[in-house]
Parts: C-alpha cells; structure tokens; sequence
C-alpha cells in the first residue's frame, strides 16, 4: 500500500465504514486500510457499529470547522509523509540516522471531532504499526493517542461534505437515534473517505454519534 501524496489546498472538508449486518472486517476504500468493526444493529437509515480500538495521530485546532479541517489535514499530511524522526533500535546492525524521516502509508478516513471552533483531527494509523514504532512527529502539535473501542451510531452520505450537509445529516441522525432509544455520550464526528479530486456523486462520507442504549443493551 502506498501513500497518495495531497496538494495542501485540496481538502476543505472532513473526515469512518461501510458493513453488512453481522460482519466483522477491516474495510478498505480503494487501497487503503480502514477502521475495523462489527455491526451490531441496523436500521433504515442508519447502522449501530462497534469500532475495534485503533492508534490516531491527532492535531487539534481552534478555528472554525472548514479552517480546522485544512490547518489539521496539512499537519497530519506532513508527519505521515515525512516530517518525523525514525528511532532507531540500539541493537540494530546498521542503525537508521535520528534525522532520517519515514514516509506511514495512507489510511481512510480522515476524521474531525468536535463543535463550535475546536475540532480535532486525525489519521487512523495502519494496523501494522504500533505507539512504540511509529516514529515521532517533527511537529510538537501531533499527537500519537491509542484510541479505545468505541459504539457509534453512523448515517452515510453522498455529495460534497459541507458545514451546511455535514450538520444537516448530523441532526437527522440524532433525532433517528434518539427516537430508538440512544443516548448521545460524546461530541459528533464527520468523516470523508475520498481524495478531494473524486466528484461528488460518488463520494462517500458519514458522520457519527458516539453513543450507549438507554436499556443498557448496546
């Protein structure tokens, strides 16, 4: 899997899986690796999943949504494509220079969390590395975090993922949860799952409500 090297005016907007019912899996949108879960109900409009935990690189920015998204797209871009230092084992025979950078393949989505003007960003990193090998950011504002599994509620969409759609499909997705059932326990995420050249009609994005059921089933 390579990486795809993205021209820093590119993504305006933000960025998690598309599953049948009952199956568990690693998804990948085009060629590249995305968050694992199971689905664990469904309904018409939306599905219930459970995301196995994962590592994030995360860059948090103050700003409102669109600047957050380009400002924190651009930091993660450049650790993943280099702007880190390799760490070298002390056993290794021919031991790798601490200015040498490495380039981390790319991962889909790119992910916000958030409201209002702050909002953190983050890149899933591919599941062959860990927090004691990924090498370490250049910038001080990356943020290397082992994300805990999680229960999300997740509605997915087409077009262009704009402030105006992206809030829009957020509060059709609460009101449906809410009416079965769920509790909201955490701020929204928005998600986009394709490079910015790919046209609207076909472009896939989701947001997302981290939430439990007000039984205590889910």
């Amino acid at each position: 899997m390579r990486p795809f090297r993205i021209g820093t005016a590119l993504v305006t907007t933000v960025t998690a899986g598309l599953g049948l019912l009952g199956l568990t899996g690693t998804g990948v949108s085009g060629h590249y690796e995305e968050p694992e879960y199971q689905v664990i109900a469904e309904a018409a409009d939306y599905q219930v999943r459970h995301y196995a935990g994962r590592i994030e690189a995360r860059v948090t920015v103050q700003a409102s949504y669109g600047t957050s998204v380009q400002t924190g797209f651009r930091i993660l871009a450049n650790y993943i494509f280099g702007g880190n230092q390799a760490r070298a084992s002390i056993d290794m025979t021919t031991p790798v220079s601490a200015a040498e950078s490495l380039s981390i393949d790319m991962t889909t989505p790119v992910t916000a969390r958030g409201e209002g003007t702050e909002w953190v960003v983050s890149f899933m990193m591919p599941s062959e590395w860990t927090l004691a090998s990924l090498p370490v950011p250049n910038d001080p504002r990356v943020e290397l975090v082992e994300a805990p599994p999680s229960l999300r509620a997740v509605r997915t969409f087409g077009g262009r993922a704009t402030t105006r759609s992206t809030q829009s499909q957020l509060a059709t997705l609460r009101t449906a949860i809410e009416a079965d059932g769920y509790v909201v326990t955490g701020p929204a995420a928005i998600s986009q799952f394709d490079p910015p050249w790919v046209l609207g009609p076909w472009r896939r994005n989701e947001v997302q409500w981290p939430v439990r059921h007000s039984s205590g089933k889910g």
